[in-house]
């Protein structure tokens, strides 16, 4: 794969390779994160989505360092039998293609290099959500970790700085509603709510993909341009409009049966659904009322809006990570690859 040059740094590149994203992080060896960068990657359109996205991140790298750290959740798209063949194959494309000394994060073991991963398989596999919970659990004694990102929203409690949850694999996680499949950008409308309120009535939500999160977000106004990155579910555009148009076909309407408004308020309806489901999980953790909620991934603002409604302390994550001012809302997006490369420092393979 073609690379820049190679510039040397004492610095560390953190990467988190995931099943829509591939998300890479530039920290000194001072801790202080330099560059933050986010790439669509849909991983279950194959390996070739991987190879692509991974030279777009390396050509924007003004410098790349000799050493890297991995973690993942890649694993899970459909075009692996299962998790441990995932994650095999993506350790062997990543130590091929990076230059240097390649770590992989796992959640039981720490760091280990590629020859190793064949051993630790089940705890490298979907740990990035780990590796956030551990570097906050370094920064903060108590705490609620809630990132929500495109897909899914991870709520990990920090208790006596350590990371206390009650699940570790993303069965027991989801079991334990630690982790929930419902993001800001990807989530068909379908999975928040079967019923919601539209022009006064409360309406059946079609079981159709006809709508994402995305749609809704775009109508609120809170979903950040530059985190729009994934498809429509029509292939079409991201206008305010033509997100009113696939919102209106969830509830069996045509955009034009009611003005823009009517749409934005439906909107806010999927919102208030979306923020009461991470409220009921929240309420299945052992926590107390001063704990203060963090909020990462492009979906925070739902948080700070969940800690105002729960009358809870609000942090955003972006006041914990030493950064500059330019790339400080992307180290917020990308807090794994941040948090891996962070927690690195000083470990060897």
């Amino acid at each position: 794969m073609p690379q820049p040059s190679q510039i040397k740094l004492d610095a560390t590149l953190g990467w988190d390779v995931g099943g829509a994203h591939l998300k890479a992080a530039l920290v000194l060896a001072a801790g202080e994160v330099l560059e933050v960068y986010q790439v669509p990657c849909p991983l279950w359109r194959g390996m070739v989505e991987l190879e692509r996205a991974l030279a777009q991140v390396l050509g924007q790298l003004k410098s790349i360092p000799q050493r890297h750290v991995v973690t993942m959740t890649g694993e899970l798209v459909d075009i692996f039998p299962n998790r441990g063949a995932g994650v095999l194959q993506i350790t062997q494309f990543i130590a091929e293609n990076l230059n240097g000394e390649v770590l992989f994060y796992s959640a039981k073991q720490g760091f280990v290099n590629a020859s190793k991963v064949p051993l630790f398989t089940d705890s490298i596999a979907s740990a990035n959500w780990h590796a956030s919970a551990s570097l906050i659990a370094k920064l903060m004694n108590q705490a609620v970790l809630v990132d929500i990102g495109s897909t899914t929203s991870d709520l990990i409690l920090i208790k006596d700085g350590l990371v206390a949850s009650q699940g570790f694999t993303d069965a027991q996680r989801m079991r334990f509603d630690e982790l929930i499949y419902a993001g800001v950008v990807r989530t068909p409308l379908m999975a928040l709510c079967q019923k919601v309120i539209f022009d006064g009535h409360l309406v059946n939500v079609a079981a159709e993909y006809f709508a994402t999160t995305s749609d809704v977000y775009r109508l609120t106004g809170e979903l950040v341009l530059e985190d729009d990155m994934a498809d429509t579910a029509d292939g079409a555009g991201k206008t305010a409009h033509e997100s009113a148009r696939r919102l209106a076909r969830t509830i069996g309407h045509d955009v034009e049966d009611a003005d823009i408004s009517a749409w934005k308020r439906l909107a806010f309806e999927f919102r208030k659904a979306q923020i009461m489901r991470l409220q009921e999980a929240l309420g299945h953790l052992d926590i107390n009322q001063d704990l203060p909620l963090v909020g990462a991934g492009t979906g925070r603002f739902l948080v700070r809006a969940l800690a105002d409604q729960m009358n809870k302390p609000y942090l955003d994550v972006e006041t914990l990570i030493n950064t500059s001012n330019e790339a400080s809302h992307w180290a917020g997006v990308c807090l794994p690859a941040v948090a891996v490369a962070s927690l690195s420092m000083g470990a060897e393979s």
